[in-house]
C-alpha cells in the first residue's frame, strides 16, 4: 500500500522520478508514453460507449441500459487510472534496471468488456423491450 501511495504522489510530481536510478534510453520512455496514451484512448472509447448506450438506446429496458452504461463507464474510469499508475511503475522499473511490472489488468479489462458484450448480445437476441 505504501508503494501505491508513492506511485500516486509521482502522478503529480513526475520530475521526482529523475532521483531514481539512471536515465533510460529515451526510446523506451517514449514507448512507455505511447502505451499510456493507448490506454487512455481505450478508456475514452469505453466512456464513449457507456454514454452511447445510455443516450442512444432509449427503448432498452432501464435496468439493462443503466447497467451496461455503468459497466462501460466504470471500466473506462479504471482503465484511465490504471494507465497512469502503470506508466509510473514502468518508468520507475526502467530507471532502476528492473523487469517491467506484470499486470493482470489487461486480462480483467478484457473479461469485463467481454461480459458487457455478451450482455449486449443477449439484449439483441431477446429484444429490447423484453
Amino acid at each position: 500500500m505504501i508503494e501505491f501511495a508513492r506511485n500516486v504522489r509521482l502522478w503529480f510530481a513526475p520530475q521526482e522520478l529523475r532521483q531514481e536510478g539512471g536515465t533510460p534510453d529515451y526510446r523506451f520512455s517514449l514507448a512507455n508514453e505511447r502505451t499510456f496514451l493507448a490506454w487512455l484512448r481505450t478508456a475514452l472509447a469505453l466512456i464513449g460507449g457507456g454514454f452511447a448506450v445510455d443516450q442512444f438506446l432509449p427503448d432498452l429496458r432501464w435496468g439493462w441500459r443503466v447497467g451496461l452504461a455503468l459497466a462501460l463507464l466504470a471500466a473506462g474510469v479504471l482503465c484511465s487510472l490504471r494507465a497512469v499508475n502503470h506508466w509510473i511503475r514502468c518508468e520507475r522499473a526502467m530507471r532502476r534496471g528492473e523487469d517491467l511490472p506484470a499486470s493482470r489488468f489487461p486480462a480483467l479489462l478484457g473479461l469485463a468488456v467481454a461480459v458487457v458484450a455478451v450482455a449486449m448480445v443477449l439484449v439483441v437476441l431477446v429484444g429490447w423491450e423484453g
